[in-house]
């Protein structure tokens, strides 16, 4: 039986392949579904050949110490692609380690479905170009992502974003904080410190501060940190309740965020929770991040908007008092800004298509995988 590869190498990129393999298998895909990710792509019926959890680095610094698994993992990849069993390559995300797989997949004819393509509105042409020479097709999950890519050359299509999918069930606010255990006139701050080893490290005091300075503001306050499943974290560290794997339902019950940047800014908005965004990283990282990147917001929220919706905290700025006397506003029911916030956040989440990504990209996974594909024609247009 042939295959069908993916490589999603982060907790993310495991949640969105797992939906794909989902909808392949519902979909009758006579492939066996074999790649790199986690506990959810093999529940989705992947067998895994390597673990999510031995991959998720972040920043310039930290990566270069998984140098040595990436090179060996690459090369067992290359070989598997160059053996004829291989269909089709879904790559989700994680471009550090994907575009080199996507080259070797396109040396040896086999079509490449990018799925969650790399961040090349913030990080300049030159993937733009890699891309374009490198996959057959590209699913695209923010609005504006499809005009860009398909004026450099890339067949893109806008496949909704699979937020929207997890969003089929969405507790009502009454619902959510019913299951938290939040009383109906309670006033609840929900803290977003990341998921990663290195984004807690980094996040979590000044995250703490800021829920401390608003307690002393008010001391009915409730706090709660949506965590991922994995994260465990000392209670001298952190004195609030940690709410594992439900971050729309927290996001739901919530009367406003402080939210690590990225995706979890439109879980927020698809909630219609008001956030600030925070973030910091090493100085190194950022000195590097501050040369390459091209667009002036951190948020994906804002990103998506155009313009500030949620207000940006980042590196220096990340100021607890300062973050405290804006969630202050957001979470007085009374305030315009709160009330503006939920406005912008709803036009965010309309823009992000409709549910049904995962089986939208499903279907373009099995057109090409039955190719087949004329790769020598495709190079010389």
């Amino acid at each position: 039986m042939r295959e069908i590869l993916f490589v999603a190498g982060e907790a993310s990129g495991d949640l969105h392949a797992a939906g794909v393999a989902r909808a392949l298998v519902a979909q009758g895909a006579p492939y066996r579904l074999i790649g790199i990710g986690g506990d959810q792509m093999r529940e989705a019926g992947v067998e895994l050949l390597e673990h999510t959890e031995r991959l998720a680095v972040m920043g310039f610094v930290e990566v270069l110490k998984h140098v040595p698994l990436h090179y060996r993992l690459a090369r067992e990849l290359e070989r598997r692609i160059r053996s004829g069993r291989v269909a089709l390559v879904v790559l989700i995300d994680y471009p550090g380690f994907n575009m080199k797989i996507a080259a070797a997949a396109r040396a040896a004819a086999v079509p490449v479905l990018y799925y969650i393509t790399p961040q090349v509105w913030a990080w300049g042409a030159k993937r733009l170009r890699e891309l374009a020479r490198t996959i057959t097709k590209a699913a695209v999950i923010l609005p504006f992502e499809e005009a860009l890519l398909r004026k450099h050359g890339i067949d893109a299509t806008f496949v909704g974003h699979p937020l929207l999918d997890r969003a089929r069930t969405l507790p009502d606010r009454a619902e959510a904080r019913r299951s938290l255990g939040v009383g109906e006139g309670e006033r609840l701050l929900a803290l977003f410190p990341g998921s990663r080893a290195q984004e807690i490290a980094r996040h979590l005091d000044p995250f703490v501060e800021t829920a401390r300075e608003l307690q002393r503001r008010d001391p009915a306050l409730t706090v709660v940190v949506s965590a991922a499943p994995h994260v465990a974290i000392a209670p001298e560290r952190c004195p609030y309740p940690l709410v594992h794997s439900a971050s729309f339902t927290v996001l739901r019950a919530a009367d406003a965020a402080m939210c690590k940047s990225g995706t979890t800014t439109l879980e927020a908005a698809v909630a219609g929770c008001p956030m600030v965004v925070a973030y910091r990283t090493s100085a190194i990282t950022y000195a590097a991040a501050k040369r390459l990147v091209r667009i002036p917001h951190i948020g994906l929220v804002n990103v998506v908007a155009g313009r500030e919706v949620a207000p940006e905290f980042v590196q220096d700025a990340l100021v607890p008092a300062r973050v405290a006397d804006v969630l202050a506003e957001l979470l007085d029911p009374a305030s315009a800004r709160r009330g503006e916030m939920i406005s912008e956040l709803n036009r965010v989440r309309e823009s992000l298509g409709a549910p049904g990504a995962a089986e939208r990209v499903a279907g373009i996974a099995l057109d090409l995988a039955r190719g087949p594909v004329d790769v020598a024609a495709q190079s010389a247009s």
